[in-house]
Order: C-alpha cells, then sequence, then structure tokens
C-alpha cells in the first residue's frame, strides 16, 4: 500500500464516522432545550469536524438529566463552546462555498483566500450571527451594529487556524485541492477543525466581556406552567452572564455585562491583533 492509499483509507474511516456522528446529533438535538439556531449550528459543525462535533455536543449542550440544562450549560467554557460553534458554523459555509467557488474558476491562490474571507464574514456576519441576534437586539440594523465587532475578530481567528492548515495539506496530498475529490473535503474538515482550536481564545474573551452570547435554554412556555418557572429568566448567577432561559414566545434580552465591556482602545487593540494573526498564519502557510 502507498502513501496516497493510506491516506486514502484514514480519509474513508474518518467521512464514515462523520456520517454516524451527524445522523447522531441529527436525531437526538431535537430533545436537547437549546435554541433552535444553536442546535441547527451542532448540526453543521460536526459535518464539519466530525465525530468532535458529536463529543462536543454530548459534553457541551446535550441535557444530562431532564431539567438541568440551565446549570449545565452554565459553566463558562461552554458557553464559549457555544459561541465559538456559532461563528465557525455560520462562516464555514461560506468559506467552503468561496473554496469551490475559487477552485471551479481557477482563481489564484490570493484571489481565492479574499473570497473566502469575504464569504465566510459575510454569511457567518449578516445571516447567522446578526438573524439569530435579532429578537435580542430589537432589528436586523441593530444586530448587524452590535455583531459586527465580535464577527470580525472570531473570524480572523478562526480564518488564521484555518488559511494555513488548507495550504499545507493541499500541497502535501494530491488532488486535495479538487472539489470533486474526496481528498478536498477531508483537507477542509481538518482545517475546520484547527480553525475552531484557534477561535476557542478569543471567543472566551469575547463572551467574558459580554460580547457575544453562548449556549441558550429554550423551553417550551406550556412545559412550565406548574413548575413555578414561567418566567423567562437567567439560567445562572451573574458571574456567568452570557445566556438566557426564555419561554418559546418570549422575547430574548441582551445581558448587562456593561461592568466587562471593554474600552474602545482595547477593542481595537484586539482586532488590530487578530489581523496581525491572521496575517501570520497566511504568511505561515505560504512558506512552510
Amino acid at each position: 500500500m502507498d502513501g496516497l492509499q493510506f491516506v486514502d483509507g484514514i480519509i474513508l474511516m474518518w467521512f464514515f464516522l462523520t456520517a454516524l456522528s451527524v445522523l447522531f446529533v441529527v436525531v437526538d438535538i431535537w430533545k436537547t432545550p437549546e435554541e433552535t439556531v444553536l442546535k441547527w449550528g451542532f448540526i453543521l459543525l460536526t459535518a464539519y469536524i466530525g465525530p468532535f462535533g458529536a463529543f462536543l455536543y454530548v459534553f457541551g449542550c446535550r441535557e444530562p438529566l431532564p431539567g438541568l440544562h440551565e446549570k449545565y450549560i452554565a459553566t463558562r467554557w461552554r458557553q464559549v463552546l457555544g459561541s465559538t460553534m456559532h461563528c465557525v458554523a455560520g462562516d464555514g459555509i461560506g468559506i467552503l462555498a468561496g473554496a469551490i467557488i475559487g477552485a471551479v474558476v481557477h482563481m489564484g491562490r490570493p484571489s481565492e483566500m479574499l473570497l473566502e474571507y469575504m464569504l465566510g464574514f459575510g454569511f457567518g456576519w449578516a445571516i447567522f450571527q446578526a438573524l439569530a441576534m435579532k429578537a435580542m437586539l430589537g432589528s436586523y440594523k441593530q444586530a448587524l451594529a452590535k455583531t459586527f465587532y465580535a464577527e470580525l475578530v472570531s473570524m480572523n481567528w478562526l480564518m488564521a487556524g484555518m488559511m494555513p492548515t488548507m495550504m499545507i495539506l493541499m500541497r502535501s496530498i494530491e488532488g486535495a485541492d479538487d472539489p470533486a475529490s474526496h481528498r478536498f473535503w477531508f483537507v477542509m474538515s481538518m482545517s475546520l477543525l484547527v480553525g475552531f482550536i484557534a477561535a476557542y481564545p478569543i471567543n472566551w474573551w469575547l463572551v467574558s466581556r459580554g460580547l457575544k452570547h453562548g449556549m441558550m435554554t429554550v423551553r417550551p412556555h406550556e412545559s412550565m406552567i406548574g413548575m413555578g418557572d414561567d418566567i423567562p429568566k437567567p439560567v445562572a448567577q451573574s458571574s456567568v452572564p452570557h445566556h438566557a432561559q426564555h419561554s418559546e414566545n418570549a422575547g430574548l434580552e441582551m445581558p448587562d455585562a456593561a461592568s466587562a465591556t471593554p474600552s474602545t482602545t482595547r477593542m481595537l487593540v484586539i482586532a488590530a491583533i487578530s489581523f496581525a494573526v491572521l496575517a501570520a498564519g497566511i504568511i505561515f502557510g505560504v512558506n512552510v
């Protein structure tokens, strides 16, 4: 067996495990009292990163016992998981579309990277973030304005992990730059996995500063009648103020995180660092 056959064997096993993982999440997640957009986010994430996505769903979001979801997701690392997953799920669609278009029309690598960035950011920001936050912020226009910074910074770190991984693997695996090849999709899967890992720390900062929210608990109003809990309320103490329990028909409220919100100067510095990290990732991918 030559090296390429060995790689193809690994890829086949990866796709098999990914299919099982996606099937499990698709069937199971609708029993979890999570916001609908985040349910779809976990399905997409699992399609991207296979069994790692299913693992993160089970240990990061899936309700362990009835009535415990609020407390279960209140831990900071799970809130950050929800935030990062939301970013990767949305941006990933645009990035994949850009990679396919770039390959089909034979774009040069710089143009293809720019297209992937623009489509990834545009889809993640305008659809996955702003539409999801519209109910919290009152209007789509306000949601676009409020989510722009967090999406930009998170996207930069995601791409800083993805870009070099894509470039290195596509150079190393024959045929991996062809969207019609299974190797292309394996490379994109690995790249999104690395991008997820790279984006997690900045999402920790964003969530801890009240600039992004994590996971939520959504329970139908009628299921709470008689439980003394039919009024929407936060799911945790103020130490983790980045999510909310709400009824199916209740509006969402953004947490009051004014005390944690960083200054404009700090936010600009963090944004500049994110662009520097993105540039460093691209340079690394080009030169390795």
